[in-house]
């Protein structure tokens, strides 16, 4: 299916504000369940995906830390929440805010990940504002959980993907830079 991989269209497209995008995977990030709106969005047919990796709808310019990210924290079997941008089969894109969960058996082994995806079109998203995109995704209809707005920014300027001092908050003496982009590999992906 790699090779099959479109070029990124420079389009958008989003879903219904009450709609989620769920879908499951085993250990090794393998999809082993989508919902129709995963597939009305993506474009993929069922057959398409199942059984392929997460990633067969990772956008290019999504930094690969922020996925290393992820699956450290699920392999530590804590759950993670995360601004995606994903890439449609004919290379659209779109934006989301997943909350991804692993899985457990009843021995407490990781048995596979559950992600759950609102959207977040380019609308919601102030990229030179981390902070204000992450409250406005708070405001979400659809909002999954209370979060600490900070902790998250905290994350990706660990891994790289934002300046240092854009985790400062509004009033503390710290400016917001642009997001950077991560341009090595690390070979993991969801």
């Amino acid at each position: 299916m790699a090779g099959d991989r479109k070029t990124p269209s420079g389009r958008e497209r989003t879903f219904a504000h009450d709609e989620l995008i769920v879908s499951k995977t085993d250990p090794k990030g393998r999809l082993t369940y989508v919902n129709d709106v995963f597939l009305t969005v993506s474009g993929y047919t069922e057959s398409e995906v199942m059984g392929k990796p997460h990633s067969v709808i990772r956008h290019p310019e999504m930094p690969r830390c922020v996925f290393k990210l992820l699956w450290d924290t699920i392999a530590d079997g804590r759950e993670i929440f995360a601004y995606v941008n994903n890439m449609a089969k004919n290379g659209d894109n779109y934006w989301v805010f997943a909350h991804v969960t692993p899985n457990f058996d009843a021995a407490g082994q990781i048995i596979g990940v559950q992600v759950i995806k609102i959207d977040i079109s380019r609308s919601r998203i102030n990229p030179s504002d981390p902070i204000d995109t992450h409250r406005r995704v708070l405001d979400h209809p659809v909002n999954l959980t209370t979060l600490n707005p900070d902790r998250g920014i905290e994350k990706l300027v660990d891994c790289g993907v934002l300046a240092d001092d854009a985790a400062t908050a509004p009033g503390q003496g710290g400016s917001r830079d642009q997001p950077r982009r991560h341009t090595g590999d690390l070979g993991v992906h969801p």
